[in-house]
């Protein structure tokens, strides 16, 4: 694109966020991420240039250090249907805003994502892969990590989603000591034949046998 456009499409875009700053008093305080505009006027703000406006929106959201949570969340999904290709608003709820010390702003971050991955699950997987791990090593919630990888072994279906994704659940039935149920997942992966290479089928074979041994000690 045209540098001259570049600056116009920023500086339309740019008049419209600061006319929605200072709509409210609360936005209007220093350093305040203001409530995010619609996506509407954004699409017009744009002139039919949705993925530079969505990425001029993400530097914007960007540059303030200490957003408020849910009005962050407002602004990442209101991006995403800006260009929902774009795989930037997710990345940056993940990877960046999730893994914070406070637990109740990760959470906001993560349950995002999750909404989010519902829309389109065989292109936004990984985020959510990501929030399963995040559950699970930085907030300790197994409950809320299998609900993020029992949604991706659900809703993905296409070749290029790998198995280690299909197989979180399985793993984290474990951890909640779960026997049981992890052992009848990971019998039915077994024997779907989705396991094709030899070594990782020999992986899960043993830890089939793992568990039924964990099992049969427990009675």
């Amino acid at each position: 694109m045209p540098a001259w456009v570049w600056g116009a499409l920023a500086a339309t875009l740019a008049g419209q966020l600061a006319i929605t700053s200072s709509r409210t008093g609360q936005a209007a305080a220093e350093g305040a991420l203001p409530p995010a505009p619609g996506v509407h006027a954004l699409r017009l703000a744009s002139f039919g240039e949705r993925e530079a406006a969505a990425r001029i929106a993400m530097l914007y959201v960007q540059s303030f250090a200490k957003p408020d949570y849910p009005r962050l969340v407002e602004w990442l999904r209101v991006i995403l249907q800006l260009d929902p290709r774009s795989a930037y608003p997710l990345f940056s709820a993940a990877r960046v805003y999730a893994e914070t010390q406070d637990a109740a702003r990760s959470r906001l971050a993560l349950e995002f994502v999750y909404q989010e991955f519902l829309r389109d699950p065989e292109r936004r997987w990984p985020w959510l892969a990501h929030a399963a791990l995040l559950a699970k090593h930085q907030l300790k919630d197994l409950a809320l990590a299998r609900r993020y990888a029992a949604a991706v072994d659900r809703h993905t279906s296409a070749p290029d989603v790998p198995l280690w994704a299909r197989q979180m659940e399985i793993f984290i039935l474990e951890d909640m000591n779960e026997l049981e149920a992890a052992k009848i997942m990971l019998g039915g992966l077994l024997e779907s034949g989705a396991v094709r290479d030899p070594a990782e089928a020999r992986f899960l074979a043993e830890r089939l046998k793992a568990l039924e041994a964990r099992l049969g000690n427990s009675k």
